[in-house]
Order: structure tokens, then C-alpha cells, then sequence
């Protein structure tokens, strides 16, 4: 994590540079690069606070902040009424957990140990809970096209608003599953994942924790203020944008921790972070950005055919690749490369 420091320097070149008037393209970039080092602090921060809290409540934390730097960057965007934005940047962050990161680790970690193992039972109910959270979010969408017209204007915002609320049970609910009930499930991913001892003072952890959850929040009125200036000086589409760009700058420290804890062989938690970050951004970010909509302008959960045919297929992918507890480099290549076609498809919008 600490070859991202350096981009640092990117933080006050971006303040200044909006403050003079600097053009989109180049805000864009500098505000991307900024983000990325300070989604890592704030992602290394939550690991030393979790490791004081306890398991439980270091489970919970984790999971909060995950995906805390997509949750900023989506709430700026959704305040600012660019609501395609911010569904394409949150299916794009499953489709790339899912494909590129999980891809990139078993490729990575597939050309140093010929076989790699990891916890069949946690990833497979972490991939079913998926195919539950992919059925929630088509809902909405087959609604809207079979529906007459008459009919949505009056029940639309009400399903979403359902819909999100259910997802918010289920995310609660799979922490009294993990932690409670069938807490030995896990106990696999406990004994693995938590050897590492804190490396730095709880003060110091949640110091860092709030600053850089100031700046992020800074940086992204800055980023998403760009996104649709950029991608018109560029000839690039909203919708690669949002889809394919904003998930990663947002997801680059995570994806990197995904592949470095792949090459030392620890695929359980390789795993976990591109499965358990898919999840909890379908079950908790997107329903708490509909419910936040609500003091705005309502936000549904719409998105397009072609979102949600990605979607699916990267979850049914999961479930495969998921069931026999095994990876190794071509099922991590066969990832990437189902990830790089739809990214290719989203360029041609």
C-alpha cells in the first residue's frame, strides 16, 4: 500500500488546480489519483480500528467503511442530479470486483501456486447472497418495462423505497449469521485473515480515518463536478465513464490489497474482499443512497438492461467459479477477459 503514498501529492495540486480554473481533463486526472492513495488510508485505518474493536464489531466496521469512498463519491454525484452516473459506477463496481479484481488475483496468485484454496462454505453463501441481490435490483427494472405507465407513476418510487429497505434487512441480517448462529462457517477465514498485529495507535487510526474522509469528501465535488466535461473533451460516453473509470479510481487500493494477499497465497481473503465488497455494495450502499435520495430527489433502482445483464452474468460467473473451493490462472484469466468485453461493449454506447 505504501507505493500509492506518493500520489498524495495530488490533494492540494487538485484544490489548487480547481480554485485556478484548471481544465476538466486534467482536474479529473489529478482528482483520480488523489482519491486513490486516500481510499487506502481510510481502508487501512478501519483494519487498525477493527483489530481494538474485537471481531464482531471489527466485522461490522470493516464492512461499513469498505466502500466508504464509493459512498462519497456517489452521494456528491446523486446531490448533483447525475443519477445514470451513479448507477453505473455502482454496477460497475460489482462487475469489477467480481471479474476484474477476482480475475486478477487468481491470475496473479495462479502463475506463482498452481492451485489456490479458500473457504468453499463463507464464498458460496457470500455468492448466493448475490444471486438474492442481483433478483432485487432486476425487480425494479422489469417493473418499469411491463408496467403501464399509469401504473408507475403512482407505485414506482414506492418499490424502490421497498426493495432498499429489504436489502438493508438482509445486510443486518447476514452479521447475526456470520457472527451468531453459524459462526463456525468462518472460523476458517478468522484463524487466516487476522494474524496481522495493528501498526499503529487506535488515536492515530481514527485520526486518519476522519481525514481522510474529509478529503475524499472534498475531492469527489471536485471529480464528479469533471466527470461529464471530461468525457465529452474525451469522446467518451457517460456511461464508460461511469461504469468503467469511477469504480476503479474509487476501488484501486482494495483491488491492489485483493492481488498482493493472492501472490502470498492468503486466496481466502483474496476472495472475500472482491466478493464481500460486491455484496455489500448491492445490500448496503446502493439502498442507503435511495433512502438519502429521498431528502433530494428520489433516486430509483433502475438500472439499464444491459447494466443488468453484465450484472447477472458476472454473479452466475461467481457462483461457478465459487463452488469447488479451488482457483488457478486461466479461471483468473477468463475473468479479466469477460471483464475487458464489457468494457468494450460500455465503450461503444
Amino acid at each position: 500500500m505504501k507505493f500509492l503514498y506518493p500520489l498524495l501529492v495530488f490533494l492540494p495540486v487538485s484544490i489548487i488546480g480547481s480554485l485556478m480554473g484548471l481544465s476538466a481533463p486534467l482536474l479529473f486526472a489529478c482528482s483520480s489519483l488523489a482519491i486513490i492513495p486516500l481510499a487506502g488510508i481510510m481502508g487501512k485505518s478501519t483494519d487498525v480500528i477493527s483489530c481494538f474493536c474485537g471481531q464482531k464489531i471489527g466485522g461490522l466496521l470493516n464492512a461499513t467503511f469498505g466502500n466508504a469512498t464509493e459512498l462519497i463519491i456517489a452521494f456528491v454525484a446523486m446531490k448533483a442530479g447525475m443519477f445514470d452516473v451513479v448507477k453505473a459506477s455502482l454496477a460497475g463496481s460489482v462487475i469489477g470486483n467480481i471479474l476484474l479484481v477476482l480475475g486478477m488475483s487468481m491470475l496473479c496468485g495462479g502463475v506463482k501456486y498452481k492451485t489456490q484454496t479458500f473457504n468453499r462454505n463463507s464464498i458460496n453463501i457470500t455468492s448466493s447472497m448475490l444471486l438474492l441481490a442481483v433478483l432485487g435490483l432486476s425487480i425494479p427494472a422489469i417493473f418499469t418495462h411491463t408496467m403501464p405507465e399509469r401504473v408507475l407513476t403512482t407505485s414506482f418510487e414506492g418499490l424502490s423505497i421497498i426493495v432498499a429497505l429489504l436489502m438493508l434487512l438482509v445486510y443486518i441480517m447476514q452479521f447475526v449469521f456470520c457472527f451468531v448462529t453459524h459462526r463456525y462457517l468462518y472460523e476458517e477465514t478468522i484463524t487466516t485473515d487476522d494474524e496481522e498485529k495493528p501498526s499503529m495507535t487506535l488515536p492515530f487510526a481514527i485520526g486518519l480515518l476522519v481525514a481522510s474522509t474529509i478529503c475524499i469528501a472534498i475531492l469527489s465535488e471536485i471529480f464528479v463536478g469533471t466527470i461529464e466535461p471530461m468525457a465529452e473533451k474525451a469522446g467518451l460516453s457517460t456511461a464508460f465513464v461511469g461504469i468503467i473509470l469511477v469504480p476503479i479510481i474509487g476501488n484501486a487500493a482494495e483491488h491492489s490489497s485483493a492481488v498482493i494477499m493472492a501472490i502470498k497465497n492468503k486466496m481466502n481473503a483474496a476472495v472475500e474482499i472482491a466478493l464481500g465488497s460486491s455484496l455489500q455494495i448491492i445490500l448496503f450502499v446502493i439502498p442507503v443512497l435511495v433512502l438519502l435520495s429521498l431528502c433530494f430527489t428520489p433516486m430509483s433502482i433502475v438500472f439499464t438492461p444491459f447494466e443488468l445483464v453484465a450484472l447477472a452474468a458476472s454473479v452466475l460467473i461467481a457462483n461457478r467459479v465459487a463452488a469447488d473451493g479451488e482457483s488457478n490462472w486461466l479461471e483468473g484469466l477468463q475473468l479479466v477477459v469477460a471483464y475487458v468485453i464489457i468494457g468494450a461493449a460500455f465503450f461503444f454506447v
